[in-house]
């Protein structure tokens, strides 16, 4: 669980938020709103790159289907809100809740989690997630400036994702074959373009509740291996 590249990766994050957050006090509302347009963009960017990636889109849809009415009968994200509520004294609706969700979506969705938590958890090959810990620290910094301390908060949600799955990486290794790898990838692509929509105001996607989807999709993988 606690694996020295997890925590590394935490601290990485961490002190990139906490970098972006310093820096995103002394920049103007103007350049604020040009970094929060770059960070965007390169975000949906991003988004259709892993989409793409996708073995079979119907088992994608499926999983978004599937994962994202699970995620709205729970309320996932609304949960996230109102626990932000209680913490922050408002009414929820704040830059930490998009910040942390949209981080650990940002941090957690990538092949790089996956087969750098199988690495290191079978043959404690750390290279991928300390790798992984330097891009995610680059991109705290610029999501820190922008969403402040829910990207710092993502760290914990982060570490335990990836902690778990380091934890039962023998019984996970079957993520990395590309027949499920590449679908992972492609449901976790849409939920980072939704994101990106979000972020521009294009239109409000709740995309906390959709995480359930991650685990939609591999059991349809699966299911498709069965019937192949």
């Amino acid at each position: 669980m606690f694996n020295i590249s997890v925590i590394v990766n935490a601290v990485a994050i961490i002190a990139g938020g906490i970098l972006g957050l310093l820096i995103g006090k002394k920049l103007s509302e103007k350049i604020q709103k040009i970094l929060f347009t770059s960070v965007a963009l390169t975000t949906i960017i991003m988004g259709i790159q892993m989409g793409l990636k996708a073995e079979n889109f119907l088992v994608v849809l499926g999983a978004l289907s599937i994962g994202g009415v699970a995620g709205e009968v729970i309320d996932i994200e609304g949960r996230l809100a109102r626990l932000s509520g209680r913490i922050e004294k408002s009414d929820g609706q704040t830059k930490f809740v998009k910040g942390f969700v949209s981080s650990t979506v940002l941090f957690v969705v990538g092949p790089m989690t996956v087969l750098g938590c199988i690495n290191a958890g079978i043959s404690n090959d750390n290279s991928i997630i300390y790798l992984k810990s330097l891009l995610d620290g680059i991109s705290s910094v610029v999501f820190g400036s922008v969403y402040g301390f829910g990207v710092i908060a993502s760290a914990v949600s982060v570490m335990i994702i990836q902690g778990l799955l380091v934890s039962f990486a023998v019984f996970l290794s079957f993520l990395s074959r590309e027949a499920y790898l590449l679908n992972f990838t492609a449901v976790g692509g849409v939920m980072v373009l939704a994101i990106g929509i979000r972020l521009l105001d294009i239109k409000e996607i709740k995309v906390g509740n959709f995480l359930p989807s991650l685990g939609a999709v591999i059991l349809l993988d699966y299911i498709k291996t069965l019937i192949a």
